[in-house]
């Protein structure tokens, strides 16, 4: 009995070894890593982009602007470096509350990065919006900018020269710059080789099989809401809120989640809901299976929409709906 406890103890003490020795945190000598945050005007391609960039998506798209609300972090990690990814909200002229906090989380990543990448739509001319962004990052960073010319299956062969020149002349201090297409993923390895240029030596942030700090509960709330976005039109769309109320494992493994939908006015609610509820059944339907894409496992997706008048006008509704400014290194 005395034999069998000692070698117990040994391989104990070697499971502890090997558990040090495949820390997630270790790096080789010389690792690269650091913020990279994606800052541009809306629906310039950035969410795209990052879930590109990752491999997965971690964000929601849709044609239509101001679809990011928060800070999204997406994480590639390689063996010589990890690439935290901010995909921020569209920098833009806000009129409401809601508006305004978004603009603020997207100028709060500014100066806290080590690199940042400034998208552009190359296939128009920089806009009002383009221009302002220019001046906030010549204001508040001393980081390497790199211009991503985003969309470029999109211009004309004899608009590339003075598209790209125009560009150029907003930011002419800036690191490098690289057209892509982000919605196939043209040149974006071309693009990580330019990160990997700038970024310092540093610590790996993140264990390597993590894409993102979101919780589950989290993105499906989101995936909910790139839904909405998909099916319903007009104004209805900008003024949903999706707040998971309950996330939980029930019996064989059905993951149950409850969620409201917040409108703004009630005939949103009609439209939201639709024809003996066609219309919501189509949006939760759709959201279910990219949330099993997400998950994995069967879920049961319980949805209540409501109305909370005017709640983007209202800070306290904004934060109760989930959006808040958030320090980007925790």
């Amino acid at each position: 009995m005395s034999e069998i406890n000692e070698f117990e103890v040994n391989e104990f003490e070697v499971n502890e070894f090997e558990a040090e020795v495949s820390d997630p945190y270790a790096t080789p000598p010389g690792y690269k890593s650091g913020f990279v945050a994606v800052i541009g005007r809306p629906n310039v391609g950035k969410s795209t982009l990052v879930n590109q960039a990752v491999g997965q998506k971690v964000a929601i798209v849709s044609h239509k602007p101001q679809t990011t609300r928060s800070r999204i972090l997406g994480i590639v990690t390689r063996e010589d470096v990890q690439i935290i990814f901010v995909d921020t909200p569209g920098i833009h002229r806000p009129r409401h509350e809601l508006g305004q906090l978004m603009v603020a989380v997207a100028a709060d990543a500014i100066p806290d990065s080590d690199v940042l990448l400034f998208m552009v739509d190359v296939s128009t001319l920089p806009t009002k919006e383009d221009r302002m962004i220019a001046d906030l990052l010549q204001q508040h960073t001393d980081a390497p900018v790199i211009l991503v010319l985003n969309k470029m299956d999109l211009l004309s062969p004899e608009l590339v020269k003075p598209h790209t020149e125009a560009y150029w002349d907003l930011l002419p201090h800036h690191y490098a710059w690289m057209m892509t297409t982000a919605t196939s993923g043209e040149n974006l390895d071309k693009l990580l080789d330019l990160l990997v240029d700038a970024l310092p030596e540093g610590p790996r942030y993140y264990p390597g099989d993590q894409v993102t700090d979101q919780a589950e509960r989290m993105i499906a709330g989101e995936l909910v809401r790139e839904q909405v976005l998909r099916y319903v039109h007009q104004e209805v769309p900008h003024g949903v809120a999706v707040v998971v109320e309950e996330f939980k494992e029930r019996e064989q493994g059905v993951i149950y989640i409850a969620a409201n939908v917040f409108v703004e006015k009630g005939s949103h609610k009609g439209i939201l809901i639709g024809k003996k509820g066609q219309m919501l059944r189509q949006i939760g339907a759709a959201a279910r299976q990219e949330i099993e894409r997400m998950t994995g496992g069967k879920i049961y997706l319980d949805l209540w929409v409501k109305v909370s008048k005017d709640w983007r006008q209202n800070e306290n509704q904004v934060r109760r709906m989930g959006y808040g400014r958030v320090d980007l290194r925790g």
